[in-house]
């Protein structure tokens, strides 16, 4: 990979995200990386992020503001943001504005018809689940297609999304580009998996609670296991509880299969998930389709390859983008509960395939770079024109 030179000196750029850290989520990680990225090409990077306590926060290599809002993407926050906008529009005006979800997007969306409340050039990511929810709406079709138009550059992380977006926004082509998800900067350099002596093999799942995640078809799929298998394996679960019953579900269903140990450990600190990854032994994350919310990419599987773990996913949206069927992990088409429980045995049963796809993994885990990704959103974007 070629070493990118820093870049020459620019206006601002002014990242604007509702979902940063301490949230976390694919989003989250990506606006993160990008912002890292561009502060150490040379960029003068601030981040506008969500209101979160002041103990917490890093020692970023970039500016930091963070704003008097929540991070929800309903009409409250949407004012919020648009009152700092505007207050300091002359700020941002003869600058780079990047919008990397679709919270900003949102109350762009209702300044964009200000002309002086416009940056010279601005900058979008879509991640998938918003192009669906933006076409649904026709006045938000119609919005979002005016902030595409004005926009000087647009993003995908996968040729899935890509395609997406140019189907229901078609004036996107002549400005739309990849950038492609990458591993996390902390699990850049993952240490050779050190032997860890065990009596069960460990299926692990880590991702928000909700329905699209595919966490209660994981969990039905190995209960179609024979009582044998069942009980030489244990599923670890490590996200947060969402809005809704989903978690209570999935423990009762967990309950009622005492041969099959599974474990909650809810939202974790890095540290802690290192440690959970190195004590797995298969990766799984049967995400699906569930209204306007689509897996666009999914971060959580360069993770998980880098760790050196076979992934089983569902062959949906952009996953086929981050798991390579047969390489690095074994994919299952959505709905085929036999199968993916058989892909389960298959693994459970086969040393060797574990070995060969982790491996495997390591080396796809680390394809992409985040330099090259912000270097393709904003250096070209200072061109003239």
């Amino acid at each position: 990979m070629t070493e990118l030179s820093p870049a020459k000196p620019a206006s601002p750029l002014f990242l604007i995200t509702h979902e940063f850290y301490p949230v976390s989520g694919g989003i989250a990680t990506f606006a993160e990386e990008i912002a890292k990225a561009s502060a150490n090409l040379g960029y003068d990077v601030e981040v506008w992020a969500q209101s979160a306590p002041s103990h917490i926060e890093k020692d970023w290599p970039f500016r930091m503001r963070r704003l008097p809002l929540k991070g929800t993407h309903d009409l409250i926050c949407q004012l919020q943001l648009a009152r700092e906008l505007v207050a300091s529009r002359r700020q941002l005006r003869n600058a780079t504005v990047y919008l990397p979800e679709p919270g900003p997007m949102l109350t762009m969306m209702l300044l964009q018809f200000f002309k002086a409340f416009r940056p010279k050039r601005l900058v979008l990511t879509f991640h998938g689940s918003e192009i669906l929810s933006f076409a649904r709406s026709p006045l938000r079709r119609w919005l979002a297609g005016r902030l595409i138009r004005h926009a000087t550059r647009v993003s995908t992380l996968t040729t899935y999304t890509q395609e997406l977006l140019l189907e229901r926004f078609p004036h996107a082509a002549n400005k739309i580009f990849l950038t492609p998800g990458a591993l996390r900067s902390d699990f850049a350099v993952v240490p050779p998996r050190a032997a860890h002596p065990k009596d069960k093999i460990v299926v692990l799942t880590v991702g928000r609670l909700h329905p699209r995640k595919g966490q209660m078809i994981t969990l039905q799929a190995l209960q179609m296991l024979p009582a044998e298998v069942r009980s030489r394996i244990e599923y670890w679960v490590v996200g947060g509880r969402n809005k809704g019953n989903y978690e209570d579900r999935l423990r009762a269903m967990a309950n009622l299969d005492p041969a099959l140990t599974v474990r909650f450990f809810g939202n974790i600190p890095d540290e802690e998930l290192i440690e959970v990854y190195e004590r797995s032994d298969i990766f799984a994350l049967t995400s699906i389709n569930h209204g306007d919310s689509v897996e666009g990419f999914g971060l959580v599987y360069l993770e998980a390859a880098a760790h050196g773990l076979p992934i089983v996913a569902h062959r949906v949206g952009g996953v086929s983008e981050a798991v390579r069927d047969g390489v690095t992990g074994l994919l299952v088409t959505p709905e085929r509960p036999a199968e993916l429980a058989a892909a389960f045995e298959k693994l459970i049963h086969d040393a060797p395939l574990r070995s060969r796809l982790g491996g495997a993994g390591r080396i796809w885990a680390a394809r992409n770079c985040w330099k090259e990704n912000a270097s393709t959103l904003f250096a070209k974007a200072e061109d003239p024109g």
